[in-house]
């Protein structure tokens, strides 16, 4: 049966014509799936679903999502990440096409980004807190070792962030994309020297306020804050959000890099 897939002009690109058009035919195409973006249940049968490949150096992974959640798109990954994906869906190594690879590539999946100001020093900065929906396992691992979250930071270079007057050191090769005043990305170094890749991407651009636009483009630097799941929570008001930050510093699951604006 045919499937009422999305397939950009970019994911066709990657795969081909001719397996884009099984894939719309309804071969290779899975009916019902896990989102890639929001993880809920969806259904290629009876909504529009989004085709979205994960690509590496080396490998791909073919993902699927609501369209609802997020266009079809071609999105780069570091390899040995997509390699842990790849060798969780399949047990072996090398090249997979998979409808659920957020079990292994959660750090794409379910990190929440909340935008707020800081205040340092009698200074605003401009600040994004990221926290996940659950518990992080490092990528090729059963998540039997716990919650990783941090320490997979901590090896990024962020530091443990113990207090809240004091600014985080600048985290080299990473940036924060701002474009038109809103919110589009957090980037990473490339593999290998490559162009900066995605660590966390909106699904559609965020809308910061004038404050916290005006404080980045003022500074060029914007200050990103990490904490484990739970630890932080949604809170409405930038005061709640600074208590709880505090809270969580002083927990020891904070962890923060200061990183270079990009855009405007």
């Amino acid at each position: 049966m045919p499937r009422m897939l999305d397939v950009s002009e970019d994911v066709r690109a990657e795969i081909g014509d001719a397996e884009a058009d099984r894939l719309l035919v309804g071969d290779n195409a899975p009916g019902s799936y896990d989102c890639t973006s929001c993880r809920t249940p969806g259904d290629s049968e009876q909504e529009r679903t989004s085709t979205v490949l994960f690509v590496g150096d080396e490998t791909a992974v073919l993902a699927f999502a609501h369209a609802t959640c997020i266009p079809s798109q071609v999105v780069q990954v570091a390899e040995e990440q997509l390699q842990g994906a790849v060798r969780s869906i399949t047990g072996s190594e090398g090249p997979a096409r998979a409808g659920r690879p957020q079990d292994a590539l959660t750090e794409q999946a379910v990190l929440g980004i909340t935008s707020g100001l800081v205040l340092i020093d009698d200074e605003l900065h401009p600040a994004l807190v990221v926290e996940p929906a659950g518990a992080i396992a490092r990528p090729g691992t059963d998540g039997s070792r716990g919650d990783e979250f941090l320490q997979l930071l901590l090896e990024q270079g962020f530091h443990p962030a113990h207090r809240m007057d004091q600014l985080p050191a600048v985290l080299h090769g990473w940036s924060v994309l701002l474009a038109m005043g809103q919110l589009h990305a957090v980037l990473q170094p490339g593999t290998g020297g490559g162009a900066p890749v995605a660590w966390w991407q909106a699904h559609a651009p965020l809308q910061v306020t004038e404050g916290w636009r005006t404080a980045a483009n003022k500074s060029q630097t914007v200050l990103v804050f990490a904490a484990p799941a739970g630890s932080i929570g949604q809170q409405p008001r930038e005061d709640l959000l600074r208590d709880a930050l505090d809270k969580a510093a002083a927990n020891g699951l904070l962890v923060a890099a200061a990183m270079p604006l990009a855009g405007t």
